[in-house]
Parts: C-alpha cells; structure tokens; sequence
C-alpha cells in the first residue's frame, strides 16, 4: 500500500500539480499579477472553486488508489473500474476538478492569460478523453464500461445518479 500511495503521490505532482500548480504559477509570475487581499471578496470568490477543485483532485486520486488499485496516470492506471465516490455522478471528476481549480486561479489573480490557459487546457483535455481515454477504457473494460457510459454522464452531472 507504501508503494501505490508513493506511486499515486508521484504522478499527482506530476500530472495535475503542474498543470494547477507549476504552470500558472509561472503565467501569473511573468505578468506580475499579485494575489489580492485574503480579505478581499474576490479573493473569496477564487478560493471557492479552487478549494473545491482540488478538494476533487484529492477525492479522485485517493479512490484510484483504493478502489482502482491504480494511479491516475496512464502508464500506471486503475485495475478496477472506478465508478463510485464522485466517478457515480461524472465520467471524468478529476478533469472537472482541475477545471474548477484553473477558474478559481483566475478569479484569484485577475488574469486573463490564466483564462486562455484554462481553456486551452480544458480543450485538450476533453481531446484526450474522446480520442484516447475513452476507447482505451472500452477495450479495456468492455461491456462494464459501455454501460457506465451509458449510466454517467461525461462532464455535466446527472442528478440523482442513475
């Protein structure tokens, strides 16, 4: 269990850490934007999703460890079809985690280069997850997964869950 947690700690800095972490840390310093007042009620308005998408990204790691006996890279991912926690109420929560994450560095900092940066990245994801993840999934898991498709929605939460 020492070497999946250390495994899933590894490509969560990797992976989701420098895409919401290393990456707009690196926008925001090269325009010289500062974080606002944490009295501020746009400071308040940035947390917000930023908490939460990174409270998901946890959430979401911590079930591929688990439940999965995975990690959420490809090279190194899930056994188990994961589709409990948040994955009964969204395909893909830890992108939509990452996403909230990026808006809510945005609002934080003012920034509309960190706006581009979200979109752009938010396309590729969804790219990815259509071109690649998706039928690696289905060939992967077959019949079980043609059926959480068919149960769960990709992005946009189906509530209650099916």
């Amino acid at each position: 269990m020492l070497i999946l947690f250390l495994r899933s700690l590894f490509f969560a800095l990797l992976f989701p850490g420098s895409v919401t972490v290393l990456f707009p840390y690196l926008i925001v310093s090269r325009r010289g934007a500062v974080m606002p007042s944490i009295a501020s009620p746009i400071c308040f308005l940035g947390l917000i999703p930023l908490v939460l998408g990174a409270s998901i990204l946890v959430r979401c790691i911590r079930d591929f460890a688990v439940i999965g006996r995975g990690t959420l890279a490809t090279v190194d991912p899930p056994r188990v079809l994961v589709v409990s926690g948040l994955y009964r109420y969204v395909r893909n929560p830890m992108y939509v985690g990452v996403g909230f994450t990026l808006t809510g560095e945005a609002i934080l900092f003012a920034s509309a280069a960190l706006v581009f940066y979200a979109v752009a990245v938010l396309t590729v994801m969804h790219l990815f997850v259509v071109l690649y993840e998706e039928p690696a999934l289905t060939a992967q898991f077959g019949e079980s997964y043609r059926q959480y498709r068919r149960d769960v929605r990709r992005w946009v939460p189906r509530w209650p869950p099916r």
